[in-house]
């Protein structure tokens, strides 16, 4: 652990040895190279409700020593489509492809494909067929419990409007949360002419994490055939402190070539900084730590290339007192010799 009077420096070879040691080349890998980076070649949404937000996030990572690149996605179907979260992906990254499904103006059962393009390393194309079942009986306004940016100090709850269309005796028997980071709890408010409503209230605990937050809930109703519905629940959980850049770029470097970077934390009221870990480094960063507690903290970061050539590629985090997670950045580079 980097101490407040200590000038840190720490070890790189193990992590070093172990980023250059990647997986193939694609020139070395077979035919299917872009399939086998994705951890599923399908996906099945199953029974959702209409007007639900049904969204999938399709992870991929990139399995080679080249810079994969995303040249698009399209579908084959209005009823669905896919985004990518980035588009370049460098050695070991991961990244998703968010597909969706429009239940608003399709029902019942709907096939589709999704189309992943890529024309970096070499040109190829990623099919992956999808398919829902959108019931009719069961409406959900609006789509999903969306909190968007949201401070976890404060009470964090969304209503949502849950109606059924059919029988009379129809219910909601128990909401399903899975977590301990989200409740939920329906009221019934009508019933009657074949047609029951709900209130349906999630909210998120004080203790969600900083940063995106994805969850699925689901209601387990009294239905044979369909008895559960999804539901999505999404937040962005504003951080305390926010680190920038998060991914320190520092291009090519010779080895013994000595750089040196600021790294900036922003919080929302004073802290301090007790160490700086880096992963697996040493002899290659350094840092000197802020003496004192205050909102802006800037982290000079110096870097010393080691002599072996390859990538240079660490996490590094920040320990900051009271705050139970690190704050952490990551360094990224690459060793070359001077000419090549």
């Amino acid at each position: 652990m980097l101490t407040r009077r200590q000038f840190v420096s720490r070890s790189l070879a193990t992590g070093l040895a172990t980023s250059m040691a990647f997986g193939a080349s694609v020139a070395q890998a077979d035919e299917m190279w872009a399939e086998k980076m994705f951890e599923k070649t399908t996906h099945d949404f199953g029974v959702v409700a209409r007007g639900s937000d049904s969204s999938y996030r399709l992870k991929l990572k990139n399995l080679y020593n080249e810079t994969v690149h995303i040249q698009e996605v399209r579908t084959t179907c209005g009823c669905s489509a896919g985004k990518p979260s980035q588009e370049t992906l460098l050695s070991l990254e991961e990244a998703y492809v968010e597909i969706t499904m429009d239940t608003r103006k399709f029902t019942r059962r709907k096939d589709s494909n999704v189309i992943v393009v890529f024309d970096q390393p070499s040109y190829k194309e990623v099919r992956i067929p999808i398919t829902a079942y959108i019931r009719t009986d069961v409406v959900i306004d609006p789509g999903s419990a969306q909190f968007g940016k949201i401070d976890r100090e404060q009470k964090n709850a969304r209503t949502l409007k849950i109606a059924y269309a059919g029988r009379d005796d129809w219910k909601i028997k128990e909401v399903q949360t899975n977590s301990k980071l989200v409740d939920a709890v329906v009221k019934e408010t009508t019933r009657g002419g074949g047609r029951v409503n709900y209130d349906l209230t999630v909210t998120l605990s004080d203790k969600v994490p900083f940063g995106p937050f994805r969850h699925s809930i689901t209601l387990l109703t009294d239905d044979e055939n369909s008895p559960k519905v999804p539901l999505l629940v999404e937040a962005e959980v504003t951080p305390d402190i926010v680190v920038n850049p998060s991914i320190v770029s520092l291009g090519t470097m010779t080895p013994g070539q000595e750089k040196t970077v600021q790294v900036v934390l922003r919080g929302k009221k004073a802290f301090e900084v007790s160490a700086v870990n880096c992963v697996e480094a040493k002899d290659v960063f350094q840092v000197r730590l802020p003496k004192t507690a205050a909102p802006i903290q800037i982290i000079p970061l110096t870097v010393t290339a080691p002599q072996k050539t390859g990538k240079l590629d660490e996490q590094i985090s920040v320990t900051i007192p009271g705050r139970t997670d690190p704050v952490t950045f990551r360094a990224y580079g690459r060793i070359a010799l001077a000419g090549s």
